[in-house]
């Protein structure tokens, strides 16, 4: 279970651990609002490693922001791992960052479905090794309250993000 000091301290190893590989990562979320860049911002020596975070709440910031293709959004919705690994690959091409997190949920208290329950978040990490660039996702649920699913959501990219780093 994530709290706010939990995050905190993800986020200092996770500049400590960006500075130390002389990398930069940038934020393209949803649901959780820009919550994944303050808590990397709020580490003092970030601006080094933190290239940039785009909040794209709307389906029409998805696409026109970060290039999200409308028909994965109709085809899939904006909770699906199509449509954050289009978003992570759009922050990435934008940003010129090494590293994009993508985030994209259902915290509640209403909106979910049988398929996509609240609580439903889908995640994506896309590196750039030179002029390549990789994507991996995820589908995660979480219980509890909006602020619980999105305070886990936090932590859950920027762990991935560490990971990510380590490999």
């Amino acid at each position: 279970m994530a709290d706010h000091e939990a995050i905190l301290a993800l986020s200092d190893a996770l500049v400590s651990e960006l500075t130390d590989a002389g990398r930069t990562v940038c934020t393209a979320e949803s649901c959780t609002g820009g919550w994944i860049a303050k808590a990397i911002t709020d580490v003092p020596g970030s601006s080094a490693v933190f290239a940039y975070g785009i909040v794209s709440y709307s389906n029409g910031a998805k696409e026109s922001l970060l290039g999200v293709q409308n028909k994965t959004l109709v085809d899939n919705g904006a909770v699906s791992e199509l449509a954050v690994a289009e978003m992570a690959e759009g922050a990435l091409h934008l940003s010129g960052a090494d590293i994009a997190v993508a985030v994209s949920g259902i915290a509640g208290p209403d909106g979910g479905t049988k398929e996509k329950p609240v609580g439903t978040v889908c995640f994506a990490w896309a590196v750039r090794d030179g002029s390549k660039v990789s994507a991996e996702t995820n589908r995660q649920h979480f219980s509890g309250d909006r602020e619980l699913v999105r305070e886990l959501s936090v932590a859950h990219a920027i762990q991935g993000v560490r990971e990510r780093l380590e490999s």
